[in-house]
């Protein structure tokens, strides 16, 4: 396929670019080398290729596609663009830490829609987290999309693992590059106050001024290199860490094995072991020396402090823990409802990236209003409405090619059938040629099921959720109805009909209504999954909990919104989950405290979609009621200390400083339910200090969900979200605790953390 003409006269405008961009004496190629020796990527051919930048054709549409320059910054974790060659300094930048993906070809809706005239070979879609919309892209050449593919997973591989300390250390150096305004390596007294504006911090003049002074060692109202650093190492200081280290270090101030155990034990880690010290001490030391004596020094002590293995969730339940031989029902799945929309359910966009994006996030149950479409061809939307609307069997492709990418374990596709006879056979013929032996088609033992099969039996597997046909379907489908019945029909309401080839790929999760009066005596029936609205199921728990956790304890039930929510708000996940539901279906495309909750409940066990309900909620004769579950039992104390690096809320204004508080916040049975805040400290989102102690009581730890809420304080309106990170109250480790904070649509805030000491106490 031969080149469009602006790849062929695209080399001059390149490299002139080029050039405007490193007028500056090459500091910025310097600042970047030096970032990228961090990262041991200096010697990179395919990332110093993105450094220089690249031309690629933007595409939105078939008309909308337009040459953009695009350039890996200086820091190594942003990318640069710009709209017009004559302007190199505009802003528009996009972080490497919000983007969930980078596929190569036409692996997206808008390149398969819209990217016909450009080789598959040249182009590359690059997806975020959150709402963001796609960047589908052209390069100029097969190898220049090859060289960003690889440098962005270089890059982002290497992101992820790196040690908190250095993302600590490449984003302050981020900083100094762009406070150091006339790109000189050093930094005058005015710049400095500019750095600190920028990481979020208001000082004193006469104390900034006065460590300024300080750490100008060569007096000439400039700081250089160790000067820099001495200065950062100030700024960086952590007192409350200190304190802890020289309390168990004492007088010679280095950790011996055997003090660093003594720590671990006061952290609520009664197992630990001197091998486990001295494995510590061998992964997070950073001198050598010591590390031959087995000794901690404070920079290693904080090294550990800041990793996994000092984070308020358990690392143990970071991967697949959990008994995943049990039935499908003794689970918590993730759920998505209309998982075809981007956006509102009213006039939204309807696009298959929403459940490639929902599969990206842990999601093994999703939604399709499959209705009649033109040609014959059956389409997913959200009917009477003006979503958009997209074909059944792309999203059936996107089922096959993206369900398994993050989780092995079992996809559950509930289709909301609307679609005539033809057309559900239509359905049932994509179903089977398209997801071929990943969909289950008949019980795995052939016989009828007494209960359902485990995660671990279905491993990548397809289970579809429908309705399925009765007997007396089967019957009237295999005889031609007498003249007078087709009359009697047309005067009468038709029940729907269900095709059966449809009908015989519902195996294990038949469409069924439930009733409050069907609860006490209902028999199991392990393939029935009833389907209830939020009012519905909040109605079941409150007035019959008890009656409604033992149904579940058997049979999947999925629950969803209400559709008087226009805007595809959500309800809260947890009072469903109270009552053994398992299929608490959340619309995955909306942020807010409902998503982070879900995401915190599926957090841990691998992220694959699946977590084992406590016990009270899986035994056919519990006497567990959500609205009844007894006295509190259980006492958590958290004490929040400090926050560090808080992101800056207001990039436009440099003098806007967030004023922070923490908000904790419990999320359980009714009983349990409860928040409690700091006070805010003021113009500090760079080390703020609290220490202040909030207390809880819970009678069912065991289904909490504890949320860390950071927020900007503001007298006059509602306060400004910062980060939060939400997780099991299982899987939250005690003593001294550093939580990572997330931004609203679920990506790392790093190098963001709180400080804080958790206890836990069990009557």
């Amino acid at each position: 396929m031969p080149c469009p003409r602006w790849k062929r006269r695209s080399g001059g405008e390149l490299e002139s670019s080029f050039r405007i961009l490193v007028s500056d004496g090459g500091s910025q190629e310097r600042a970047a080398l030096r970032a990228l020796k961090k990262m041991d990527l200096n010697e990179d051919e395919d990332v110093l290729a993105m450094l220089k930048g690249s031309q690629f054709c933007k595409i939105r549409s078939l008309k909308w596609q337009k040459v953009r320059f695009y350039r890996l910054q200086e820091d190594c974790m942003t990318v640069w663009f710009q709209r017009r060659f004559r302007h190199p300094k505009s802003h528009h930048v996009f972080s490497l830490q919000h983007i969930e993906a980078v596929r190569q070809g036409h692996q997206s809706e808008g390149l398969r829609r819209y990217g016909g005239a450009f080789p598959s070979s040249c182009c590359l879609t690059i997806t975020f987290k959150g709402r963001c919309k796609n960047l589908d892209l052209a390069a100029s050449t097969e190898e220049e999309a090859q060289r960003w593919v690889r440098g962005l997973a270089k890059l982002r591989a290497r992101l992820d693992a790196m040690s908190q300390r250095e993302k600590l250390d490449h984003w302050i150096h981020g900083y100094l590059h762009q406070a150091d305004s006339d790109h000189d390596s050093k930094m005058s007294f005015k710049e400095i106050k500019h750095l600190l504006q920028m990481v979020n911090v208001t000082m004193d003049d006469m104390y900034a001024h006065q460590l300024f002074k300080e750490c100008d060692s060569s007096r000439n109202e400039q700081l250089e290199d160790a000067e820099i650093e001495e200065f950062l190492r100030r700024l960086l200081k952590r007192p409350e860490l200190e304190e802890i280290f020289y309390r168990y270090s004492g007088e010679d101030r280095v950790l011996s094995a055997t003090e660093l155990l003594e720590f671990l034990h006061d952290q609520g880690e009664e197992g630990a072991t001197v091998a486990q010290a001295q494995h510590l001490i061998r992964t997070y030391e950073l001198n050598e020396k010591a590390k031959q004596h087995n000794l901690m020094m404070l920079d290693g002590f904080m090294m550990f402090l800041l990793s996994p293995d000092g984070a308020v969730l358990d690392p143990t339940h970071k991967d697949v823990y959990q008994d995943m031989n049990q039935p499908l029902s003794h689970y918590f799945i993730s759920s998505s409802h209309n998982t075809y929309l981007t956006q509102s359910q009213i006039g939204g966009v309807s696009s298959t990236e929403a459940y490639i994006r929902a599969f990206a996030q842990g999601c093994r149950c999703v939604e399709l209003d499959c209705w009649e479409g033109p040609d014959g061809e059956p389409v997913v939307y959200h009917g009477h409405t003006f979503t958009s609307k997209i074909l059944f069997r792309d999203v059936i492709q996107a089922v096959r090619d993206h369900a398994f990418s993050l989780s092995p374990y079992p996809v559950i596709l509930s289709l909301e059938n609307h679609c005539g006879m033809q057309q559900q056979s239509t359905m049932a013929h994509y179903l089977r040629t398209i997801l071929g032996n990943m969909l289950v088609t008949e019980t795995l033992d052939g016989k009828i099921p007494e209960e359902l099969p485990s995660p671990e039996q279905l491993k990548g597997k397809v289970l579809v959720k429908g309705k399925k046909q009765t007997v007396h379907q089967k019957k009237e489908a295999l005889s031609d109805p007498p003249a007078e019945d087709k009359e009697n029909e047309l005067k009468t309401k038709k029940r729907p009909q269900i095709s059966s080839r449809l009908s015989d790929l519902i195996v294990y999760c038949c469409s069924s209504h439930l009733n409050a009066m069907d609860l006490p005596g209902i028999q199991p029936q392990p393939c029935r999954v009833p389907s209830l609205s939020e009012r519905k199921a909040r109605k079941f728990i409150k007035e019959a909990g008890n009656h409604f956790v033992r149904h579940n304890t058997d049979q999947l039930c999925r629950v969803y919104p209400l559709g008087l929510r226009m805007t595809s708000a959500n309800y809260n996940p947890q009072e469903m989950w109270n009552g053994g539901c398992q299929l608490v279906a959340l619309n995955f495309q909306t942020p807010g405290y409902e998503m982070d909750l879900n995401n915190g409940r599926f957090l841990v066990n691998g992220k694959c979609g699946y977590v084992l309900k406590p016990a009270f909620l899986r035994q056919r004769d519990t006497t567990f009621d959500p609205e009844r579950p007894g006295p509190p039992q259980t006492t958590l104390i958290i004490k929040v200390l400090t926050a560090q690096q808080l992101p800056k809320l207001n990039r436009e204004k440099p003098n806007s400083i967030v004023d922070p508080l923490v908000r904790v916040e419990i999320y359980g049975v009714p009983r349990d339910c409860a928040q409690k805040e700091t006070n805010y400290v003021l113009n500090n989102g760079f080390n703020p200090y609290w220490g202040e102690t909030l207390q809880f009581t819970l009678g069912v730890p065991e289904l909490a969900l504890v949320r860390f809420v950071v927020e900007d304080y503001d007298i006059t309106s509602f306060n400004d979200f910062v980060g939060q990170f939400t997780l099991p109250m299982c899987s939250l480790k005690q003593g001294y605790r550093h939580i990572h904070l997330f931004s609203k649509d679920g990506a790392s805030l790093s190098p963001a953390t709180l400080f804080v000491h958790i206890q836990i106490k069990n009557q």
